[in-house]
C-alpha cells in the first residue's frame, strides 16, 4: 500500500499544531475522567479547539471519551449513589435532547461562553457566601435545572462538568462516591450523543481516524487520576475541583466573548 492510499483509508489530521493541543487536552480530560481534578475536564474541548472548530473538537473527542468512560465505571464500580444517579440521569438526558434539537441553531463559542460566565458566578457566590456545615442541600428543582443544563452543555462541547459540578458538589459526598456517580452519569450522557452526532455529520473518517491515534493517551490519563484519586484527601480534592472550574470559567469566557 502506498503511503497516498493509505492516508486516503486513514485519512487523520497530521497538522503537529493540532497534537501540540490535542495530546494536553486528552490527557487532561483522562485525568479528570477519574474524578482527581475533574473541574480540569472542561478545558480539553477548548483547548483542542486552538487547532481546530469546536464542532469538530467536539466530534474527535467522542471514541476517546467512551473508552475513558468505560475506564471510570471499572475503577470506581464499587462507589455509585445510586439515588442521586436516578435522579439526575432523565434530567440529563433531556438536556441532550435540547442540545441536538439547537446545534445547527448556536454559535458553540457563545455556549461556552454562558458556561464560563455560570461557572465564574457559582464559585464567587461559594466564596462569599461559604455554606455552613449543617447547611441544607440544594433543592431538586435545581439540580434538575442544572442537570439538564450539563446534559446541553456536554452535547455543545464536552462540557457539562460546571453545571452538574455547581449541583453536586454542595451534596459533599464522599470523593469516591462523587467520582463514581459522575462516571455513571457521563457514561450514559456520552453514550447517549453518538446517534445525534452521526445524524448531525460529525462522525467523519477524518474525525474517526483522529481519534483512533490519540486513542492510546486515554488509558495514561486515567490512570494517573485513578491513583491519585484514591489517595486524596477530601478538604483537598474538592479544593482542587475548586480550581479546574476556575480555570475552565475563565477560558470557556475568553473563547466565548474576549477571544
Amino acid at each position: 500500500m502506498t503511503l497516498s492510499s493509505l492516508s486516503q483509508a486513514f485519512p487523520l489530521i497530521t497538522n503537529p499544531a493540532f497534537y501540540a493541543v490535542a495530546i494536553p487536552a486528552v490527557l487532561l480530560m483522562g485525568v479528570s475522567k477519574s474524578g482527581f481534578g475533574a473541574g480540569f475536564g472542561s478545558l480539553a474541548v477548548p483547548l483542542m479547539a486552538l487547532a481546530v472548530p469546536v464542532p469538530q473538537a467536539a466530534a474527535i473527542f467522542m471514541p476517546i471519551l467512551l473508552v475513558m468512560d468505560l475506564l471510570g465505571l471499572w475503577a470506581f464500580r464499587r462507589y455509585v449513589d445510586w439515588r442521586l444517579l436516578r435522579f439526575m440521569l432523565p434530567c440529563a438526558l433531556v438536556g441532550v435532547a435540547a442540545g441536538t434539537l439547537l446545534f445547527r441553531l448556536l454559535d458553540a463559542r457563545l455556549v461556552a461562553g454562558l458556561v464560563g460566565l455560570f461557572t465564574l458566578l457559582f464559585l464567587a457566590q461559594r466564596l462569599l457566601f461559604p455554606p455552613r456545615p449543617d447547611s441544607a442541600p440544594p433543592p431538586r428543582w435545581l439540580g434538575a435545572v442544572l442537570t439538564a443544563t450539563g446534559g446541553f452543555t456536554s452535547f455543545v462541547s464536552h462540557a457539562g462538568g460546571p453545571p452538574i459540578n455547581a449541583y453536586a458538589i454542595p451534596l459533599r459526598l464522599a470523593p469516591l462516591v462523587f467520582t463514581g456517580t459522575m462516571a455513571y452519569l457521563f457514561f450514559v450522557v456520552n453514550l447517549s450523543k453518538w446517534a445525534p452526532y452521526a445524524w448531525l455529520g460529525l462522525l467523519d473518517m477524518r474525525n474517526l481516524a483522529t481519534s483512533l491515534a490519540l486513542l492510546p493517551l486515554a488509558p495514561l490519563g486515567v490512570w494517573v487520576g485513578v491513583r491519585i484519586a484514591k489517595r486524596i484527601d477530601q478538604k483537598l480534592f474538592y479544593r482542587l475541583v475548586y480550581w479546574g472550574m476556575a480555570l475552565t470559567g475563565c477560558k470557556l469566557v475568553w473563547d466565548g466573548w474576549l477571544a
